[in-house]
């Protein structure tokens, strides 16, 4: 196979984003879509389900919250039903968190982000694996950690905590599944312009006691290339990672933050 050819997809590839309604997800899931792919999304969000099915109704959808078991479980059966298997499984889902000093934060901000962001990816995977085991087309797990599971990120301990964990989650999973084919990475997006961005900076502003403007420019001062990243992006790298052209590549935690030297 030639170089050019193995970067696109396989034909056929069947793939699932969680959390692929909008931002992130629903850019790689577009991307996936646009390459040849039959694309399923999970989201919590109804309203952002509707909007992605209006503007790529060939990519379809269930309503879930990536935390809870039994709708996890429901997802794959729509997965069956419309994918009828599951080539790569980009498990994106993940929240914020909360934003302040430790001594503020309560037992459920703490459980809840660590519950999503750290359980989310194991719901998932543990569904995932036995389909992909079937597959014969590349399979893949794409999981999506951040930039601040591999720097610490003062008053976001949460969040840093649980995505630092994906990478553990991840580096294992490449171990005890890479005998059967099924390769296994992880995408660290640094700062990733858009609205959730936005309201991270704001919050961390807040908690500061500084104005949004000062901290936009700390965070853009920290990239070495002194811009932020875009969900497109990452979505670029994430169709890599599915395709033929990374068939080598797995137990890797892949920076896609401009070089984001410190948070």
């Amino acid at each position: 196979m030639s170089i050019v050819k193995s970067l696109a997809p396989a034909p056929g590839l069947r793939v699932l984003v969680t959390a692929g309604a909008s931002g992130i997800g629903a850019a790689i899931a577009r991307a996936f879509s646009e390459a040849g792919a039959s694309v399923h999304v999970c989201d919590i969000d109804r309203a952002a389900i509707d909007r992605l099915a209006s503007e790529a109704p060939e990519i379809t959808a269930s309503l879930a919250d990536a935390s809870v078991e039994r709708e996890v479980d429901l997802v794959f059966e729509d997965v069956l039903g419309t994918l009828g298997g599951l080539d790569v499984l980009v498990n994106n889902v993940g929240i914020a968190g909360p934003t302040g000093p430790i001594e503020d934060m309560s037992v459920d901000q703490w459980n809840r982000t660590v519950e999503v962001n750290l359980g989310g990816q194991f719901l998932f995977a543990r569904r995932a694996v036995p389909i992909l085991k079937d597959s014969v087309n590349h399979p893949t797990i794409i999981a999506m950690s951040s930039v601040a599971g591999r720097l610490g990120y003062a008053y976001r301990t949460p969040y840093a905590t649980s995505k630092w964990g994906v990478v553990g989650f991840m580096k294992s999973l490449a171990i005890e599944l890479g005998p059967q084919g099924i390769r296994v990475n992880a995408i660290l997006p640094g700062t990733v312009e858009g609205e959730r961005m936005s309201g991270v900076i704001a919050a961390r502003a807040a908690a500061l006691g500084v104005s949004v403007e000062a901290m936009r420019d700390e965070y853009i001062r920290k990239i070495s290339m002194r811009r932020m990243v875009t969900a497109e992006d990452v979505a670029a790298t994430a169709l890599f990672l599915g395709s033929p052209a990374a068939r080598n590549i797995t137990g890797q935690a892949i920076s896609v933050d401009g070089n984001l030297e410190y948070l």
